[in-house]
């Protein structure tokens, strides 16, 4: 195969020269960003900002040559070319003279961000119809004046023809696909927000990404997969968050079955009304009225099909959750752990002899709900992406990058699920569980014994994903008392503060660097009440601050990012981001504060990232080839 790229020894020595020069170029910045939920703008604005690194750059190349505020108005272009430009009060006066001054301000900006970069890569990130002369201008040395009447000559026509705009957007989108190198996505891309479609197709068009599932991607995969009660749990969180609507529309879901059904059977209970109203004012009265029938409907459908999972699997060792069985429906009574608790909002009239039995409406109603779950053209492009980019864990540049937890006893060892004879602990865990969830999502058998393993890597007490005692969702939407509610976490979530503990977790992976790291997400940081996103002395970060709307008024903020350049990290804290027009008002971004909290005593190269493990074994491969024609060359010169 390399013989049929590289023919001559020429060719080859050409591509060792080229490999050996990339190796030793500082390694590029690298993203992480956790916990997304569905909150698109968000996730967007982080993307177009680079997490502050934009305007970082600014000020580092431009110091005293711009004021404070042209650098905020210049990253501001940057990241909303289009909208600035389309705002008169933005940028009140735009002559012939401005466009020519901020072109050159942004080709500086683009060869600042480039110079990690071959001209080969460089090439690659610009937009096909300006590339050409993007590359000319930004490799065109002005100082000599022939060269200095060609570069204004360029610049000349691109006015004369109405350029402008069109080309200072294809600078600015250009520098944003340069200031990150690679993005990581620490889990928990769907759920809480309404737009987690778009989060998926902006992630499906990135040049350089990978997935680290989180519990609420699963969650997708194993409705994809033909887990009915993952299915009904989803839909049960978008009506509880008020976005049914929204997935109904983007992922083309017939969801007429349902609502027809919930109509029939569920009347007005406020127990059920959305807990966030993300969009309910483009909503009229009935719509919400729907959604609130409709969101009994799936809670009930949801613990029944449970209950038949859980009977499915006594390994699983869940029976106390078997919850529909412990009701005395005359008293309106549940009893939990020896204690009686009265119900609120109950909803059981469709329940049999058989708690846990589906109703023939029922059953048809479900069915009907997977086969257009599964049959969405969308759907399965975005679960293909899932599976493609993603996995349980992922080693990347010597850190280690989870979502949830690794499962540990209350002495601080790790916990094992057995099963069938076998026992899964640690690293174990994790590989038994990214094994179901890929035979299940490739076989797609209704309620297979894969898709069942999924629901519980969601909700089961050895669950990496999950890491708790239970979830108590019946207990939240049913009793008042709040101890019913409690869910108890693994002692991980203890641990993880020692180092000993992230020692012992990096060790399991055969990570023994001084300089690795754990990048954690799945629990949001409650920043208002004082704790620290960075825990085992320094050794692990988690980077759920609370990107999803849902939790910024536990957590005070709206989330973290993590930035890894090649002299070490940086910790982004991101405010509540409000708008595009709220920011262009302002004139400024100040959503983000960096901290650095961990510098490489030596820059870090190419040569030391798992990108120079990659170009290493290209190498190898190549100088062996090259040993091979010039073995051959001797032996066709002897003959």
């Amino acid at each position: 195969m390399l013989e049929k790229e590289f023919s001559t020894k020429e060719a080859i020595m050409t591509e060792l020269i080229n490999l050996e020069a990339i190796m030793h170029l500082p390694k590029g910045t690298e993203l992480y960003i956790s916990d997304i939920h569905g909150e698109f703008t968000a996730f967007d604005h982080i993307l177009r900002t680079g997490a502050g690194n934009i305007k970082e750059k600014i000020s580092l190349l431009f110091q005293d040559r711009l004021t404070e505020h042209e650098k905020d108005k210049l990253t501001i272009l940057v990241a909303y070319p289009r909208e600035a430009l389309s705002d008169d009060a933005f940028f009140a006066y735009r002559d012939c003279s401005w466009y020519r001054k901020k072109i050159r301000q942004l080709l500086e900006l683009l060869a600042f961000c480039s110079t990690k970069y071959t001209r080969s890569k460089v090439r690659k990130a610009l937009p096909k119809q300006y590339a050409y002369i993007i590359e000319e201008l930004m490799y065109t040395d002005t100082i000599y004046s022939d060269k200095a009447a060609y570069f204004d000559q360029i610049l000349t026509h691109l006015l004369d023809l109405e350029q402008g705009k069109p080309f200072i957007t294809a600078l600015c989108q250009s520098i944003q696909r340069l200031v990150v190198d690679h993005l990581h996505v620490v889990g928990d891309i769907y759920d809480r927000g309404p737009d987690a479609d778009k989060v998926m197709d902006k992630l499906n068009q990135h040049p350089s990404v990978d997935i680290q599932w989180g519990n609420h991607d699963i969650l997708w995969m194993g409705a994809y997969a033909g887990s009915r009660a993952c299915l009904l749990t989803l839909l049960r969180i978008a009506a509880r968050y008020n976005y049914l609507y929204e997935i109904e529309q983007a992922y083309a879901l017939n969801l007429r079955p349902l609502f027809m059904y919930a109509e029939e059977h569920y009347q007005k209970n406020p127990i059920f009304t959305p807990k966030e109203k993300n969009s309910s004012e483009n909503y009229s009265i009935e719509s919400l009225d729907s959604l609130e029938k409709v969101h009994q409907a799936l809670s009930i459908i949801q613990f029944k099909l449970e209950g038949q999972l859980i009977k499915r699997h006594p390994e699983f060792e869940m029976e106390d959750r078997l919850l529909l069985e412990k009701i005395d429906f005359e008293k309106d009574t549940i009893q939990l752990s020896g204690k009686e608790y009265p119900l609120q909002g109950s909803c059981f009239q469709t329940l049999q002899e058989d708690p846990h039995a589906l109703t023939e409406k029922e059953e048809y109603v479900v069915d009907m709900l997977l086969t257009s779950f599964q049959q969405s053209a969308k759907m399965q492009e975005h679960m293909q992406l899932l599976l493609e980019k993603g996995g349980m864990y992922r080693v990347y540049n010597q850190h280690l990058l989870f979502h949830g937890c690794l499962p540990l006893k209350a002495d601080g060892s790790f916990l094992p699920l057995k099963t069938e004879g076998n026992e899964y602990a640690g690293k174990e865990l994790l590989l038994f569980f990214d094994e179901q969830i890929r035979t299940g999502c490739q076989n797609q058998q209704r309620d297979s014994s894969e898709a069942d393993w999924i629901w519980y890597c969601w909700t089961g007490k050895i669950s990496p994903q999950f890491g708790k005692s239970a979830m108590t969702t019946f207990e939240r939407y049913f009793i008042a008392d709040k101890e019913t509610h409690k869910e108890i976490k693994n002692p991980y979530y203890k641990f993880r503060d020692t180092r000993e503990t992230c020692q012992m977790i990096l060790e399991e992976f055969a990570l023994y660097s001084q300089n690795s790291r754990i990048i954690n997400g799945h629990t949001p940081v409650k920043v208002k009440s004082g704790e620290s996103p960075i825990k085992g002395d320094g050794m692990l970060f988690v980077i759920d601050g609370g990107l999803s709307k849902a939790y910024q008024k536990t957590t005070g903020i709206a989330g973290y990012s993590l930035l890894n350049n090649s002299y070490g990290f940086q910790l982004v804290t991101h405010d509540p981001f409000e708008s595009i027009t709220n920011l262009l008002a302002k004139k400024a971004d100040e959503t983000s504060l960096k901290r650095v909290i961990d510098r490489e005593l030596t820059r870090v190269l190419i040569k030391d990232t798992t990108v120079g493990d990659s170009l290493e074994e290209q190498i190898e491969n190549l100088t062996g080839l090259l040993h091979y024609q010039e073995k051959n060359d001797k032996t066709s010169g002897t003959n």
